[in-house]
């Protein structure tokens, strides 16, 4: 009898024993599972990564951005030293000669050195065409290495943007020679392993990548050591996973959309678990007319200008977008360089549009729907991302709007993809964008004005086109500041007229990140976040 009491209290020993080493397990479970959480970011994207080529343009940026790094890094404070430790400019400003850095390698192993800069530089120049929008590609004759760490960069004359258009997130960053194909990026790569503080470790087409952290990163490891880019629709199921905890992380991306509506954002930070911030105002959301359609009403100065007039700015910034953007009435917000120029406001004014309408010829009848003019109908086409919820009230509310006026609106939203082939094609009237950035502007939406790749079709068929390319050429190369001033006034007012960049509002980028999540900070630029600046508590 006393045996067996022994026997039991051993198995009851045992199983305690058994059950607390189980319970061991499950704490020291539960902690990695902690440690894996504090160490990654599961980001939603409604749209896939794409080719990562970087000298392509079918990638995601935030994405591109995080893989590959430029010679020179665009702040706060002006263009700073990135791969590049520093730099001279000859006098007469055609000669860069940068010094880089003797500390980095490619995420294959390669050395990155003045060979590296030259092939890849090369390879962004060799497929010409495909560059034609960013001015600094027709301005470069040759790179030449120097030595091992030195590369001179030679332009056929002197062009002031250089250094911002060499940070920009693509196409000057630099991709492994390794990779090249042929020598060439032009018809795709073998790889895609840059300098950058992450290296791209699995992609699964329309449904997810991941980055995990370059451990040799020349400026050290990044705390969070695993990034994933979930595809995922906008909106509700975008919601809906940052509430079951499927991703954690959500910001307006490259193409100005955020994934959510302000009402989810404020609902997750009420909750308690996120934490919600804004940048600085860094663009302009506009509507893009086509000048050039010669069969549409838009493209007659007087139909874009009633446009304008019929669109209540106030509205859609304070209700549609719950006051996270401000009134745009310019191209170009007063802070940007070279923008602060007197120009005509424009302000919501129904019965101004229709005086416009109606000394342009464009006559409503009694009881018809849309106003006409030899026959045609006041009838358009405006396109949105159907991946941004905010565009899509926009445009139904604008839709309302210009009814008023007698013009026949219809929308149609599509993929970001294939709205910026259609401002390439000139395929549509109106079409949502935005400028560049502060990072960029004056300088890169100017110079698209002349690109057949971005606003060609939306410039090219005003009264003054020869004029506006005349003077943005001479911008680009005049290096009298005064002379600067006064030809980007004229080619801003030119524009302005015209009325062919119909401004929305100004944006930022908006960050829904976990409260626990430190180290957020922006750019200068929309299209990058500085992940490996953040960390976890």
């Amino acid at each position: 009898m006393l045996f067996n009491k022994f026997k039991l209290t051993a198995l009851a020993f045992l199983i305690l024993a058994m059950l607390g080493a189980c319970s061991g397990a499950t704490e020291s479970n539960s902690q990695e599972t902690n440690k894996e959480k504090k160490t990654e970011l599961v980001y939603a994207s409604a749209k896939d990564i794409n080719d990562m080529n970087p000298h392509l343009y079918t990638g995601s940026m935030p994405a591109q951005g995080i893989v590959y790094e430029s010679l020179v890094e665009n702040t706060e404070d002006g263009i700073k030293p990135l791969l590049a430790e520093s730099w001279e400019i000859s006098e007469d400003g055609r000669v860069y000669t940068f010094h880089l850095r003797k500390d980095v390698k490619f995420h294959d192993g390669e050395p990155f050195n003045a060979e590296a800069v030259k092939k890849n530089i090369d390879a962004v120049q060799n497929n010409a065409e495909k560059h034609a929008w960013i001015m600094l590609s027709t301005k470069i004759e040759s790179v030449n290495v120097v030595d091992e760490y030195t590369v001179e960069l030679v332009l056929s004359e002197a062009y002031y943007p250089t250094l911002v258009e060499l940070s920009m997130t693509r196409p000057y960053v630099f991709l492994s020679p390794k990779d090249f194909k042929n020598g060439e990026t032009k018809d795709g790569v073998s790889g895609f392993n840059g300098t950058g503080p992450y290296i791209l470790s699995e992609h699964k087409t329309d449904e997810y990548a991941t980055f995990k952290a370059n451990e040799n990163y020349w400026n050290g490891a990044p705390d969070i050591k695993k990034i994933t880019s979930k595809v995922l629709p906008a909106g509700e199921t975008t919601f809906l996973a940052l509430q079951k905890g499927e991703v954690n992380f959500v910001f307006t991306d490259d193409r100005g959309a955020d994934s959510l509506d302000v009402e989810a954002m404020n609902q997750l930070v009420d909750a308690g678990d996120y934490q919600l911030i804004r940048s600085e105002p860094m663009n302009t959301k506009m509507i893009v007319a086509n000048s050039s359609k010669k069969d549409s009403p838009v493209s007659e100065t007087a139909v874009r200008e009633a446009i304008w007039y019929s669109i209540d700015r106030e509205t859609i910034t304070k209700d549609i977008l719950s006051g996270t953007e401000t009134v745009a009435d310019t191209l170009f917000s007063p802070n940007v360089n070279y923008a602060d120029v007197e120009l005509k406001k424009r302000g919501y004014d129904l019965e101004k549009a229709k005086e416009i309408l109606e000394e342009a010829g464009w006559k409503l009848e009694d009881g018809a729907d849309s106003r006409t003019k030899d026959g045609k109908k006041l009838a358009m086409k405006l396109y949105y991302d159907s991946n941004s919820s905010s565009q899509k009230t926009q445009a139904e509310f604008i839709q309302a709007s210009v009814k008023e006026i007698g013009l026949q609106l219809e929308i149609i939203g599509e993929e970001s993809t294939s709205i910026a082939n259609r401002r390439s094609t000139g395929d549509y009237d109106l079409l949502f964008n935005q400028t560049w950035g502060l990072a960029y502007d004056p300088q890169s939406t100017i110079a698209a004005f002349t690109s057949e790749a971005s606003y060609f079709h939306t410039t090219s068929g005003i009264a003054k086109a020869d004029e506006l390319y005349k003077k943005i050429e001479e911008v680009m190369v005049t290096t009298d500041e005064e002379k600067r001033k006064s030809l980007y006034a004229d080619i801003l007012t030119i524009a302005h007229e015209e009325a062919v960049f119909i401004p929305i509002s100004n944006g930022s980028v908006t960050v829904v990140a976990p409260k626990r999540l430190n180290g957020i900070s922006f750019k200068q630029t929309q299209f990058e976040l500085p992940f490996e600046q953040m960390l976890f508590e």
